[in-house]
């Protein structure tokens, strides 16, 4: 059975691409019947977020299965051979396992690090079992990246600091008040930058939400989302003086928060964090001279986000190592595989020699009693499961080693098995890891 990928990313195809094979709810539950429905796949598992769409399946003829998986995305797609070369990738074994490895631990991310692609590979192993679609190679493979997912956010730090200017907002106010439960956060303008600062000050634990904005209706479908309060431009100056964080971020040509809100901050007896990412500047530099005020501008924020991004790709070092030695500890158990059929013909052997011993002795016997015969019979099991002991775990030992397949073959050849399975054949090989 060969582990098989075939999927795109932001780094191969464009947004409008990528929506195409954007997958949820119903489009989600269709393609995996799709997918289930054509024979040669015996297991699938997918995932599909905003920046990829991934199709992981199980197969037993590597060749078929890479051209009718090909076949389905270029159906499904509707591009021509060229185009779809260009922006699909197809791997097999150990290349499909380190992928899924690194996209898990947030390597192939677009925001390297980013801790969100965790969650999503989790709830794609959910969907796959409850789809019925996934089996025992796809569920060790996906229970195994979660855990390396877990393991690279735990000994590295690639998934902390700010790497977005929105995220970096945050970090500024963490640095000012530390905890920010119950702090009021005001935004001064309705764009996206502002929306997802405020959402990532949410998450951290602001509880009161006031957008202000020039156009009144944008204002209100923005405090709409998020739960917060709408208020006129003409009251900024006194909504300021009761507000903890301002975040502004307009498409004006001039300061929108002007010297004459001085007077209006000298009353203020509690720190004030100012965050102005807009370009050109919305708030005067004049106002950060304030005692107790914290003025960060845009360049501010990029010079964290620099930083940070230089802590994350040192990081990204770390987590290739554990990634690596994740990837060898997941082949050591596939290694377990190829010598399962040679143990189960083993103790079949050795129960047919049992049997048919046991029974010519007892014949011989003639007439004994029941606990004669169950003597006999123990002592037989004995001999014979201490005779094949060995041989097992010896087996079992090498089963991680480069040459498991030779030792396979030589308990083979030595208790004259019969071992046809696949798992037995791919082992002789060493392909179906190693493509």
């Amino acid at each position: 059975m060969y582990i098989l990928l075939a999927g795109l990313s932001h780094k191969t195809a464009d947004v409008e691409l990528r929506e195409k094979i954007a997958l949820s709810g119903k489009s989600l539950d269709l393609v995996y019947q799709d997918i289930k429905s054509i024979p040669s796949f015996e297991g699938v598992v997918i995932l599909s977020t905003c920046n990829r769409t991934e199709i992981y399946v199980t197969v037993r003829d590597i060749e078929q299965g890479t051209h009718e998986l090909r076949q389905y995305l270029a159906k499904k797609l509707e591009l021509d051979n060229e185009t779809l070369d260009s922006a699909i990738y197809i791997l097999n074994c150990y290349n499909a396992i380190s992928h899924l490895f690194r996209v898990a631990s947030g390597l192939e991310s677009m925001v390297l690090g980013e801790s969100q692609i965790l969650g999503q590979v989790r709830e794609a192993y959910s969907e796959a079992k409850e789809q019925a679609a996934s089996n025992g190679v796809l569920n060790a493979l996906f229970q195994k990246a979660i855990s390396v997912g877990k393991r690279v956010r735990t000994e590295t730090e690639l998934d902390r600091n700010a790497v977005s200017i929105s995220y970096a907002a945050v970090e500024k106010a963490k640095q000012v008040f530390g905890d920010l439960t119950g702090k009021t956060v005001l935004v001064v303008g309705a764009g996206e930058m502002s929306e997802l600062a405020l959402k990532y000050l949410m998450e951290n634990g602001v509880s009161s939400v006031i957008v202000s904005n020039r156009s009144y209706n944008r204002a209100v479908c923005l405090a709409d989302r998020l739960g917060g309060q709408v208020v006129n431009f003409e009251r900024l100056p006194e909504e300021i003086t009761r507000t903890d964080i301002v975040i502004s971020c307009t498409a004006a040509s001039h300061y929108v928060l002007r010297k004459d809100l001085l007077t209006y901050l000298r009353q203020r007896s509690t720190p004030l964090l100012l965050i102005d990412i807009a370009v050109p500047r919305d708030i005067d530099p004049a106002l950060g001279d304030v005692p107790g005020v914290h003025l960060f501008d845009i360049d501010d924020l990029h010079n964290v986000v620099e930083s940070n991004l230089i802590n994350r790709k040192r990081a990204a070092i770390q987590a290739e190592k554990i990634v690596a030695e994740e990837i060898d500890e997941f082949n050591d158990w596939l290694d377990t595989l190829y010598v399962i059929p040679v143990v189960k013909a083993l103790k079949q052997r050795a129960a047919e020699i049992r049997e048919a011993e046991l029974k010519r002795a007892l014949n011989r016997l003639g007439d004994i009693n029941a606990r004669e015969k169950q003597i006999i019979s123990s002592l037989a099991s004995s001999i014979v499961n201490q005779l094949v002991h060995f041989p097992i775990i010896s087996l079992k030992e090498k089963a991680t080693t480069n040459q498991c397949h030779l030792y396979a073959e030589v308990v083979k050849n030595l208790f004259d098995l019969e071992v046809e399975s696949e798992e037995y054949q791919n082992a002789k090989n060493k392909d179906w890891i190693t493509g």
